[in-house]
């Protein structure tokens, strides 16, 4: 199960931000028992963006299976 804190994955791109299918993001806040999440994001040369995403567009980095 995914919590707060976790470290995750993407396993979809996400156009509006320009993330990419393998970026890394924080979860920041679980949404109705894990369907979805708040996902912190912070990479080089901009603003620390939190996304809500759904738990399929997500997995655990330390898992190959999606929550």
């Amino acid at each position: 199960m995914i919590t707060e804190l976790d470290r995750v994955i993407l396993t979809t791109d996400i156009s509006d931000y320009d993330f990419k299918t393998g970026d890394l993001g924080t979860i920041v806040l679980v949404h109705q028992g894990s369907k979805g999440y708040e996902v912190e994001f912070v990479t080089l040369g901009r603003e620390t963006v939190v996304v809500s995403l759904f738990a399929e567009q997500v997995r655990y980095v330390n898992s190959k299976k999606k929550y």
